[in-house]
């Protein structure tokens, strides 16, 4: 990989210069705006909702919230990923010697469970130069077959960090490969930090057109595995009084970045099997020194298993965008974190936050998102309107 030592700093105008190198290169994906998750949100949850949560008994939380969403499921290979690996590969390609050692015929190889994955793929292959992809076999079927549609060779590893790794030195052995991490580099989170200079754009601009107040965001929620998007992200949003915060799964330790910053170390080592299948993995040391040395997030927040579907499932529903579990982790905490809830309603009393809300992908297949939300024939049938609601099949002639 390109030397760390020779990145930009790690600032705003760092991330501003990034997002002019890889303008050509990727989509201005848009903001959108949904006034029946702002009324969701907006109103306290119940207490059943809060029985078996760490605040049930507790008065909920009346915060008053504006979201805005930026939509990088709907960014080139599916996810915010293409950011960081245009932007690394350029520098790297910049190098002085690169050309001349045999970069280009060498290539360049990474570890992935898909989203890095393919947008390294698409890069190399848009530079013109051999990519080696190492997946764990556990990644999903969409993706491998996408990786492997943008040119790239795949490699099968297991599915830890250390295991991914190890493949990845035998690659470089062999070919010559250079490594493009997928998050833990100056380079990467530089390039990812380009979608906080977008979003802050595309809110303020909203923001005013409806004749709000004369900023923009309050703050910006990113989801959090290896932690590149988000530390990229909070460098964008450095001197502006915009607030980042960062959003884990819990299940099985996946919130390493929340227990670290409560434990007051990084943790390295991450064994989850949570349905947010992006963020199964360790933050990198390069993003924990802007998370947590630096400061530069405020706050990690985690949500459960159900309260991701549950968020997944308006999305899909009320949205009407694709998106992956991974990309939810930010909006399910707004919604169901009551930590986070009360902070906003302390904070942004009557006049409430307008949150910028990182949708971070969308590679995800039906069969998956069938699968999450498997219910009964009976109970489908009714979904679907073919029983009414007495449970009888009633064959009419009903307008759309």
């Amino acid at each position: 990989m390109a030397d760390p030592t020779k990145s930009p700093p790690l600032n705003r105008p760092s991330v501003i210069a990034a997002h002019e190198l890889i303008k050509p290169h990727i989509h201005y994906t848009p903001v959108l705006t949904n006034t029946t998750l702002n009324d969701l949100a907006s109103t306290p949850q119940s207490a059943t909702a809060l029985a078996d949560t760490p605040w049930a008994g507790q008065t909920p939380a009346n915060p008053k919230l504006r979201f805005y969403f930026k939509c990088e499921n709907l960014q080139k290979v599916g996810a915010f990923k293409v950011r960081g690996a245009f932007h690394a590969l350029k520098r790297l390609m910049a190098e002085e010697g690169w050309e001349e050692g045999g970069g280009r015929e060498k290539g360049v190889v990474t570890h992935s469970s898909g989203n890095h994955a393919q947008a390294l793929a698409l890069a190399a292959r848009t530079i013109g130069i051999p990519a080696y992809i190492v997946m764990p076999t556990i990644s999903t079927p969409t993706k491998i077959a996408a990786t492997k549609g943008y040119g790239a060779t795949v490699i099968f590893s297991g599915s830890t960090s250390t295991e991914r790794e190890a493949v990845v030195k035998d690659v470089i052995k062999d070919t010559g490969a250079r490594l493009i991490p997928p998050y833990d580099h100056p380079d990467i989170m530089l390039g990812q930090g380009t979608l906080g200079i977008e979003l802050q754009e595309q809110a303020e601009k909203i923001i005013a057109a409806e004749g709000g107040k004369d900023k923009g965001l309050d703050a910006i929620i990113a989801p959090c595995g290896g932690g590149g998007m988000l530390s990229g992200t909070a460098l964008s949003c450095e001197g502006t009084g915009i607030y980042a915060f960062g959003a884990e799964p819990e299940f099985q330790g996946g919130d390493d970045c929340k227990r670290g910053l409560e434990q007051g170390k990084r943790i390295e080592t991450v064994k989850t099997l949570t349905i947010a299948d992006g963020l199964r993995t360790p933050v990198g040391a390069y993003p924990w020194m802007v998370i947590h040395d630096r400061k530069l997030v405020r706050q990690m927040f985690s949500v459960t298993e159900e309260q991701i579907k549950a968020a997944l499932k308006l999305v899909l529903e009320r949205m009407k965008i694709v998106v992956e579990p991974s990309a939810v982790v930010g909006l399910a905490t707004a919604l169901y974190n009551e930590d986070f809830r009360r902070i906003v309603e302390s904070e942004g009393g009557e006049l409430g936050w307008d949150l910028g809300i990182v949708v971070s992908g969308g590679n995800t297949s039906v069969e998956a998102i069938s699968k999450m939300f498997a219910v009964s024939d009976k109970v489908a049938e009714r979904q679907e309107g073919v029983v009414s609601l007495d449970g009888k099949k009633t064959v009419e002639n009903v307008a759309g």
